[in-house]
């Protein structure tokens, strides 16, 4: 049987010239490419190597910074049999103990890096051999002599961001990647040879990782990305970057937009033609509609389809991919009664007839080459579970946890959700709600409240949580100051929390923490890793 990994010596016969992955470097915006034919050789000539320093089955942590190296690390690795660990390189701003902990559990026999990351490789991990990508000569291509690569034989070890502070490795194989990528191919119905993937998103993500990586070896596609820290300082590239194909996807999750949307200016946008985006993924957190309408109205006069926006959902345990709006249709978008949400039930929301609030949520659509449904009976919200060839086999070296959440034959995913009309709507992860005197509330829902109740709460950065209290639990809210609110009285602004969410959720705050620039937690994804935000209340970091 074939695996995806094999395509790149197809396309390297086939289209030897064509480009493969293109990394965009900033500042400058200097272009670096990698013909098919190239990256395969580049890759043999790294499986060579490894092969001389491990053996099949060890695990190979890269620890490289974003770019083709990267790329070559990860196509390299899986030619030699090798276990990837898709990490990155020492010296990530904020994410040094996600680094420690990964490595230890995943216990590599080798890191591949780069020459001018090497010292810091080093200074990580002094007793773990290293080598750098870039100083492998493309001439021990011709000494790699194939090795059969089964769909069952682990790929690699994919590091989950998480909500908490404790990294989970996912047992990803070669014939996950496959599957998930032909899942996602069809889902966007892409061209081969034509269609150009244009990202910024990390590649030891899952998102990053399939979307940039796997997703061009099915049809031959171009990739071209760049660093996420050159789209974080300047959102607008990202956009440029998109302009200049005329047959394009992308990416990312749901606060890149929104920040997207705020950070580009009128100038920025001259010259911005965005006609070609034929998908706009966002997924990886709650997709909000007040988000897509901002997107969509930011950037109409650029020549963006409102149908190019595709709302999904997936999670590392499916290797990414799941569900997805069907491509040229627009986001559909649902009102249900906020109070029949929190016991439970999916009921549409009918102004005047309704007598509580409401809360609209975004369809996440289909699955395509997957099977998915609620646990619980039609109408009502329940745990979602998937079943397909792209569920990963277990955990790594976690045997309990693994029975727990791959042992019945369907994927427990911890998130919650509902199925209307045929589609998947995503109400929140089971761990994250919020039960207070036997209602269920979803955090995300009184962010967003918090948020809009004062403008000294930074957008996009507060953490609503329950605290255990005797027999209950009590609601706490975490804000960081915005950029207004610098001079804002705590004690005002609880106030106008406290009377926002009393409002609008009937919710009583037992506490609201007003706290600085970059106190809220979040995951290498982005996300508000609202357990860890928990944890540090608890433990009175915030005071």
């Amino acid at each position: 049987m074939s695996v995806l990994i094999q395509r790149v010596a197809q396309w390297a016969r086939e289209i030897p010239d064509s480009p493969a992955y293109t990394f965009v470097a900033y500042p400058g915006g200097v272009r670096h490419t990698l013909t098919w034919k190239q990256a395969d050789r580049r890759a043999r000539a790294l499986a060579v190597r490894l092969r001389e320093l491990t053996a099949p089955g060890d695990r190979v942590a890269v620890l490289a910074p974003q770019g083709l190296d990267y790329v070559v690390a990860m196509i390299g690795a899986l030619y030699a049999r090798t276990v990837a660990v898709p990490l990155f390189a020492p010296g990530l701003p904020g994410h040094a103990e996600r680094l420690a902990g990964a490595h230890a559990d995943a216990e590599p026999a080798l890191a591949l890096t780069t020459t001018a990351a090497l010292p810091g490789v080093h200074e990580f991990a002094a007793d773990l051999p290293a080598l750098a990508v870039d100083a492998v000569s493309s001439l021990l291509a011709d000494e790699w002599k194939e090795e059969p690569i089964a769909p069952g034989d682990l790929a690699y070890l994919q590091y989950t961001s998480g909500s908490t502070r404790r990294p989970t490795g996912v047992e990803i194989t070669h014939g996950n990647i496959e599957a998930n990528a032909l899942q996602l191919w069809e889902a966007f119905a892409a061209t081969p040879r034509t269609s150009v993937a244009a990202l910024w998103l990390p590649l030891f993500h899952d998102m990053g990782l399939i979307a940039t990586v796997a997703l061009p070896m099915v049809g031959g596609n171009q990739a071209a990305f760049m660093d996420p820290v050159a789209f974080v300082m300047r959102p607008v590239r990202w956009l440029r970057l998109l302009s200049e194909f005329p047959d394009v996807y992308t990416g990312g999750p749901n606060f890149a937009y929104d920040y997207t949307a705020a950070r580009v200016s009128e100038a920025d946008k001259e010259g911005l033609d965005l006609s070609g985006v034929r998908i706009m993924l966002n997924g990886a957190e709650p997709v909000r509609p007040a988000t897509i309408a901002a997107f969509d109205a930011a950037f109409a006069s650029c020549g963006l389809r409102p149908e190019a926006h595709t709302p999904a959902y997936g999670l590392a345990e499916a290797t990414v991919f799941v569900a997805a709006a069907g491509r040229d249709q627009r986001p559909r978008v649902t009102d249900f009664d906020r109070d029949a949400l929190g016991r439970g039930r999916a009921v549409p929301y009918t102004p005047g007839s309704t007598k509580g609030s409401k809360s609209t949520l975004v369809s996440c659509g289909r699955p395509t080459g997957q099977r998915v449904r609620v646990d619980a009976p039609d109408g009502h919200v329940g745990e979602i579970r998937v079943q397909g060839p792209n569920v990963a086999r277990a955990y790594w070296r976690d045997a309990g946890r693994s029975a727990e959440v791959f042992g019945s034959g369907w994927l427990r995913t911890g998130d919650l959700g509902v199925i209307h009309d045929g589609e998947l709507y995503v109400t929140g992860r089971i761990k994250d709600l919020i039960i207070v005197d036997g209602r269920n509330h979803y955090p995300q829902d009184i962010e967003v409240t918090v948020q809009e109740a004062c403008e000294a709460v930074r957008r996009d950065h507060v953490a609503a949580f329950a605290v255990p209290c005797g027999e209950g639990e009590r609601l706490v809210v975490v804000a960081e100051r915005s950029r207004r609110g610098q001079d804002a009285d705590p004690a005002e602004v609880a106030g106008l929390v406290r009377a926002a969410v009393a409002g609008k959720h009937d919710l009583t705050v037992h506490d609201v923490v007003l706290a600085e620039a970059g106190a809220v937690p979040r995951t290498s994804s982005g996300k508000i890793a609202r357990r860890a935000c928990l944890e540090a209340y608890l433990e009175d970091a915030f005071v």
